[in-house]
């Protein structure tokens, strides 16, 4: 079977149906794609059912029934454990199907889940994405995609129905490395917006009045406009996990240090995340690194 025959069956099983999972899966619903749904805890995924997606008991029962299989997990162990468990996608995915893996995750994993698919007559894309909740909601994800061209095409009028900046970077494990990238200048810009909207509530400026001057400057960025207004109004719910970052962090970490680069910024990023987490931040959104900056 073609691969663009594949897509166009328009079966996708869908692992993962968190913050950002739900939305993703919910506009390929909306789009007219069959979605098999699985989520470990499987009240989030009722409203997906509720819409029409079809609720499977398992990686294997989604794998079975599927052409099209997308991870969004939490960490690599999740990753692992989905994808090379006797229960797990290659194992029990269908000949020829087409795995992709959109977990921010391991370059090394993404090499090896698209090896073990190639032995198996499987395709595999790593293509994980940044933009958050609100990019997640509005189909607007920035999607950095690894893996083959020709699997990357089939796939590409499937990705366009969830993002809006999507670029193939090349060989497997590329997009992971991208998505470490986009990491890397997060951790240290979040670090200046925490500290500039502290700065202005000591200097007794109205930090709403601040933002509004320097988001449309130099000092502009995504993590400033998006979330500065929720430090601003003491909103910290996550529309990413502090612990999922502070695991991103270790990765891209652990990957410069296997290069030789030395990442002094992101160093102190991880140390006030890590402060972040001994506060019992872990599931607050990674804007409450205010709490580090600035303590009342």
């Amino acid at each position: 079977m073609e691969l663009k025959e594949q897509a166009n069956k328009k079966v996708v099983g869908f692992i993962g149906t968190g913050i950002m999972g739900a939305s993703m899966a919910g506009h390929l619903l909306y789009h007219g794609y069959e979605v098999n749904v699985f989520n470990r805890t499987k009240s989030r995924a009722d409203l997906l059912v509720s819409k029409g997606a079809v609720w499977q008991d398992s990686p294997k029962l989604v794998a079975e029934q599927s052409d099209i299989i997308i991870t969004m997990l939490g960490y690599p162990a999740d990753v692992e454990e989905v994808y090379f468990g006797a229960d797990g996608l290659l194992q029990n995915a269908r000949s020829n199907a087409v795995l992709i893996d959109m977990t921010t995750s391991s370059p090394a994993l993404a090499k090896r889940i698209e090896a073990e698919a190639g032995n198996r007559g499987l395709m595999a894309l790593d293509a994980p994405v940044s933009g958050g909740d609100v990019g997640a909601r509005e189909a607007r994800l920035s999607i950095m995609v690894g893996g083959s061209e020709q699997a990357y095409n089939a796939i590409l009028p499937l990705f366009m129905l969830i993002g809006k900046n999507i670029v193939h970077q090349g060989e497997a494990g590329a997009g992971q490395f991208t998505k470490m990238c986009n990491q890397i200048a997060i951790a240290s810009n979040m670090i200046g917006v925490s500290e500039a909207l502290a700065y202005a509530k000591k200097a007794g400026l109205e930090p709403s009045k601040v933002l509004k001057s320097i988001e449309a400057g130099a000092a502009g960025s995504w993590s400033l406009s998006n979330l500065g207004p929720r430090i601003i109004n003491g909103d910290f719910a996550p529309g990413f996990y502090v612990k999922h970052f502070v695991k991103d962090i270790k990765i891209a970490i652990e990957s410069a240090d296997e290069m030789g680069l030395p990442l002094p910024g992101l160093a102190l990023a991880r140390s006030l995340y890590e402060q972040l987490i001994s506060l019992g931040e872990e599931n607050s959104g990674t804007q409450a690194l205010y709490k580090v900056i600035f303590k009342e």
